[in-house]
């Protein structure tokens, strides 16, 4: 096989250059694809991700122009550097879609179905039934608002900001602190805002059961908070589901630029 590369290196001089730079982009790849929303679902079957992580790196390393490695740096710390920037990417805009799960998990909660919890094999872990599914709505508004090109743009970008063979990363140019603080703070914010009207309307109801047991004490409130809380508040969701998906929207939109 050493032998074959060498020979093929001889006949084709760039073949070398562009099969090093492939190496280092792949490795980008795998990263963003492991962390990234959409990309790291494990529905999608491993060797789709591998097939495409290969395209993505054949379509991208000729436009690069890379220029021969530097015999200097070892190619271990290259590749392990190139995950690291590609994982970064990946989970900065991973939060956005980790900030509407927040929010289905809190409006779970408030409805009484935190026993009803499902194994999410995403993350390998139990989640609630409402969390999964508007975590599913939340990435087909996504997709549906072009966040695949809005990823692949980003890590396109990143190559610009952090080159092949570079060694040290630019946190300041990749990662906006002032950014990351916001991303990250508005998974409560966001949360709070797509769970609100459950929260409000299942607290009124509290407040009427507490009015209803005390001037009342043969009922038993404690009861029917079980019954009227679902149903009330998968009411209340069917009614917002129209402002739910606004809500998502814009949220979306304010963040589109991931890098």
């Amino acid at each position: 096989m050493d032998q074959l590369i060498s020979q093929i290196s001889i006949l084709f001089p760039e073949f070398s250059r562009w099969f090093s730079a492939g190496f280092i982009v792949f490795a980008r790849m795998l990263g963003f694809i492991r962390f990234a929303p959409i990309f790291n679902r494990k529905e999608i079957a491993g060797l789709v991700k591998l097939a495409f992580a290969f395209i993505m790196t054949i379509v991208l390393t000729p436009f690069l122009k890379p220029e021969m490695p530097p015999g200097n740096i070892s190619p271990l710390l290259l590749i392990i550097l190139n995950f690291a920037v590609g994982a970064i990417i990946g989970y900065i805009a991973q939060l956005l879609i980790l900030a509407i799960e927040a929010g289905g998990d809190m409006i779970n909660t408030q409805m009484g179905l935190s026993s009803a919890m499902v194994m999410d094999p995403t993350t390998n872990s139990q989640t609630s039934i409402l969390s999964r599914i508007i975590t599913l709505l939340g990435i087909i508004i996504f997709i549906e608002m072009g966040g695949f090109y809005w990823l692949i743009n980003a890590l396109v970008r990143s190559f610009e900001i952090f080159p092949v063979y570079a060694v040290s990363i630019p946190l300041e140019r990749i990662i906006n602190l002032d950014y990351l603080v916001t991303t990250t703070s508005n998974v409560l914010y966001v949360g709070l805002q797509i769970a609100s009207p459950v929260l409000l309307a299942t607290l009124g109801q509290d407040i009427i059961l507490g009015v209803i047991s005390k001037t009342a004490p043969q009922v038993n409130v404690f009861q029917l908070s079980f019954l009227f809380k679902p149903v009330f508040g998968a009411a209340i969701m069917i009614w917002i589901l129209p402002m739910l998906v606004n809500v998502i929207s814009e949220f979306f939109l304010s963040f589109s630029k991931i890098y």
